[in-house]
């Protein structure tokens, strides 16, 4: 019988369950998500209107994944119609500081990264 050996967790080793979690959160629609919830629960309409380009399939397959991880919970509300609301999770609280912060430096860098996007298009190959 073999011995599961149990490491720490380590996003540079392979076999590190944390680079899926590093995938998660890294995935665009998931901070956007993240930062559209920051001040309130939402409905999923609202989300998708708030995310503009994402299909209801991609967002109902994100909210699913993210609460999968914690990162949000569902509530359903028994009304007529039927209500359900989509909030961050105490741990995405946790992670929200950074994800505001990510969002916010890709708005502010944008301009640099497409002139550099430019820059080395027009260089050609090397």
């Amino acid at each position: 019988m073999s011995k599961k050996i149990e490491l720490p967790p380590d996003a540079f080793l392979k076999v590190c369950p944390s680079r899926a979690v590093l995938s998660r959160i890294g995935q665009k629609w998931t901070v956007l998500a993240m930062v559209a919830l920051q001040d309130a629960p939402m409905r999923f309409g609202d989300i998708r209107r708030r995310l503009e380009g994402v299909s209801q399939k991609v967002l109902t397959q994100t909210l699913r994944a993210m609460e999968r991880d914690g990162l949000i919970e569902r509530n359903v509300y028994d009304e007529l119609p039927l209500r359900v609301e989509y909030m961050l999770s105490p741990l995405a609280h946790t992670l929200l500081p950074l994800v505001v912060a990510l969002k916010a430096w890709a708005e502010d860098a944008l301009e640099t990264i497409e002139a550099n996007n430019r820059a080395f298009d027009l260089a050609g190959p090397k």
